[in-house]
This record gives structure tokens, C-alpha cells and sequence, in this order.
């Protein structure tokens, strides 16, 4: 595969295998329904695990944005090649938002509330206070980028380790995610965001498109500081 490629390939499995734990827990009348958040942040963990595995020997397996500016930052990944990474991940988290809603069909339809149908595919605030959310996000994406600043080596192509880029986000998600459910990660938020805007969803909600800015500015703001502490240290 071409990095290109590979990074919609990566984002894709991301993006089927997380949404899909999404919609495993929140849908009605799935087995793994009302299963809770330790089943949500260890299904997102083995997503980033099987992307990372899958891509990362082609691209490095960024899959997210915000991962891709703090390599660039820090002279591990080349900026011509940032716009083309972006675009490959946007493409490949709305095509994978696509296979969990085929995936899940029946189940949208044996769902009532509208809000549990965005938020399978985006995040939310638990608490909507705009600065609180938004520093959560920062918070959160500066822990991942700065772990794997400290994980990846070389010009950030194939030089990622699956399992501890995994076990990362996992602690993430235990640790951080209950305020914003833990974008870190713009196209994770605003591919399937922009999916559930235009897919034939049965008694969907608005894509609540007044906060869709935080998960995409909170991520690129923490991956620049981590990339700033990293370099500083």
C-alpha cells in the first residue's frame, strides 16, 4: 500500500472496530448492550491496536490528525506530507463511520433515543461547559501525542509499536474520557460526524455541529503543546 492508502486503511479498521463498540454498548437489542465504559475504552484501545498493526509499517499508522502535526512539529514527519495524511484519515473515518451503520442497521431502527444514535459516531460533553470541554480535550491529546512522541522514531513512517500506542489510549480512556468521551482525535470526530449528517438514520437528531469545533481545535491545540514540551525537553 501507498501511506495514503494505508492511512485510510488504518483509519477505516479504527473507525469500524471503535464506532462499532460504540454502537455494540449503545444500541438496543445488541449482546453487548449497557455493557459500560470499561468495554468502550478497552474496544477503542484494540482498534487503535489492529489500525496501528495494519498501517503502521506503511505510514506509521498516525490515524489521527493531531498525531500527524506533533510528529511535524518535532521534525519526525515531513510537512509536505501532512495535508495528503489528513485527507487519508478523514476518508477512511467516514467510510468506517459507513460499515458500523451498515454493520448495526437493524439495531439503529430498534432505537429510540437520538442522541444515543450521534453519539455511537461522535462525542459529546457530559457536562456542556465550553472552556472545560475544550481544555479536556487538550488535556487528553497532549497525553497521547507526547506519548508517542516518545514512542515513535525515525521520520514517523513504520516506526510505531502497536501495544503501547494501544495500552495508551486505553489509559486515556479510563482516566480522561468521561467529560468529553475523548475525541483526541479530529477525524475521529468529524468523519462520522459528517456520516450521521447525511445517512438515511432513522429518527436521528441534528450532528450538533455548535460543539463539533472542540473535538477538532482541543486535539490540534494539545498535540502543538506536546510538540512544544517535547522539543523544549
Amino acid at each position: 500500500m501507498s501511506p495514503f492508502i494505508s492511512e485510510i486503511v488504518g483509519t477505516f479498521i479504527l473507525m469500524v472496530l471503535g464506532n462499532g463498540v460504540n454502537a455494540n454498548v449503545s444500541l438496543n437489542k445488541t449482546y453487548g448492550n449497557n455493557s459500560g465504559w470499561i468495554v468502550i475504552a478497552l474496544g477503542w484501545g484494540l482498534a487503535v491496536f489492529v489500525a496501528v498493526y495494519i498501517a503502521g509499517a506503511t505510514s506509521g499508522a498516525h490515524i489521527n490528525p493531531a498525531v500527524t502535526l506533533g510528529l511535524a512539529m518535532t521534525g519526525k514527519f515531513p510537512w509536505a506530507t501532512v495535508p495528503q495524511y489528513i485527507l487519508a484519515q478523514m476518508i477512511g473515518a467516514f467510510l468506517g463511520a459507513g460499515a458500523t451503520y451498515i454493520q448495526y442497521r437493524p439495531h439503529f431502527s430498534a432505537t429510540d433515543n437520538p442522541d444515543t444514535k450521534l453519539g455511537l459516531f461522535c462525542t459529546g460533553p457530559a457536562i456542556p461547559k465550553t472552556l472545560d470541554n475544550l481544555a479536556s480535550e487538550i488535556i487528553g491529546t497532549f497525553v497521547l501525542v507526547f506519548g508517542v512522541l516518545f514512542l515513535v522514531s525515525g521520520d514517523g513512517l513504520g516506526s510505531l509499536s502497536a501495544l503501547p500506542v494501544a495500552l495508551l489510549v486505553v489509559s486515556i480512556g479510563l482516566s480522561l474520557g468521561g467529560t468529553t468521551g475523548y475525541a483526541i482525535n479530529p477525524a475521529r470526530d468529524l468523519g462520522p460526524r459528517i456520516f450521521h449528517a447525511v445517512a438515511p438514520i432513522r429518527g436521528k437528531r441534528d450532528s450538533n455541529w455548535r460543539y463539533a469545533w472542540i473535538p477538532i481545535a482541543g486535539p490540534m491545540i494539545g498535540a502543538a503543546l506536546a510538540a512544544i514540551v517535547y522539543s523544549v525537553l
